[in-house]
């Protein structure tokens, strides 16, 4: 089996953890490091990485001015409670860059917002729901 860790740059990870921890819907806890954290499902599968700007060398993480944080980056979470991540996400945004909508390509309610760093997310039903 293989699987991807999907890693951001941000600007305060403890910040950035504790956000997508409540869009996830899971229980507070800390990130690993004050410049690192991974989020993690209940089975332990790794949802997302979380860098902090410039901590390291890596290429592409040293500033967010060398690029508009999330361009050409989509991060797609197909979750299993959809309705109640919708409530989640409506007290963490002001507004969503895409409203609650049926994806024809998928046959799946979606929805898109932004989180704190400007990056684009869009939650998605795992399974086929009614149109809202």
């Amino acid at each position: 089996m293989k699987r991807t860790w999907t890693i951001i740059a941000v600007r305060d990870v403890p910040a950035s953890f504790k956000w997508y921890q409540s869009l996830f819907g899971q229980p507070e806890t800390q990130p690993g490091h004050s410049y690192f954290g991974q989020l993690l499902d209940s089975d332990g599968t790794v949802l997302l990485c979380l860098h902090q700007w410039g901590s390291h060398e890596h290429p592409s993480l040293t500033s967010p001015q060398g690029a508009t944080p999330g361009n050409g980056l989509l991060l797609f979470f197909r979750v299993d409670d959809f309705e109640a991540a919708l409530g989640r996400a409506r007290s963490l945004a002001a507004r969503f860059e895409e409203e609650p909508n049926m994806n024809p390509s998928t046959g799946t309610m979606e929805f898109s917002l932004r989180d704190p760093d400007g990056y684009y997310v869009t939650i998605s039903a795992l399974g086929a729901v009614g149109p809202r």
